[in-house]
């Protein structure tokens, strides 16, 4: 891929417990890019509904969405190029982030569900509550439009399939 055609904003995108923030931010590191994490967008109510348990519907992340899609063209529109861990788990939540924006591409972490079980059973201080995770790969629609990468990897190994499919 020619410096031109590659992208100018990555979103890592998956359920919660695969390492999009991990991920996100050793690879922004390694691109010289900045990071952005979607869990900083969320408002007060939608934190507060995840804490207890409660998932969210596509009407409490419509607001949020608004937020990103904003993030991503200030972004595009300066050049900055960025990389976003978001959930970005339906289609129409890919499309609403990518609209009126060229050059963003998703890459998609997947994992099998003993990986993130164990990754959400230790982490500590996030407000997602690990009950959660049902209704995330409920409403999970796998991207066929991605790159594709195994979250079960070493973060280096991860990052470096990031890299090696950017080109």
């Amino acid at each position: 891929m020619a410096p031109r055609d590659r992208p100018q904003f990555i979103v890592l995108m998956g359920i919660s417990g695969v390492g999009k923030t991990t991920i996100g931010r050793v690879l922004a590191e390694r691109l010289g890019w900045r990071f952005f994490d979607a869990d900083d967008f969320h408002p007060d109510a939608n934190v507060t509904k995840m804490r207890r348990g409660t998932p969210l519907t596509d009407v409490d992340r419509q607001d949020w969405l608004d937020r990103l899609n904003v993030l991503i063209g200030t972004c595009v529109a300066s050049g900055e190029p960025a990389v976003l861990a978001c959930s970005a788990l339906k289609r129409s939540y890919r499309a609403k982030l990518q609209r009126g924006h060229e050059g963003v591409i998703f890459v998609y972490l997947k994992a099998a569900r003993e990986v993130v079980e164990g990754r959400l059973s230790d982490r500590k201080g996030h407000f997602f509550n690990p009950d959660l995770l049902e209704s995330q790969i409920a409403a999970l629609e796998e991207p066929v439009d991605a790159v594709i990468i195994n979250a079960a990897a070493s973060v280096e190994d991860i990052v470096e399939g990031i890299v090696d499919a950017l080109g």
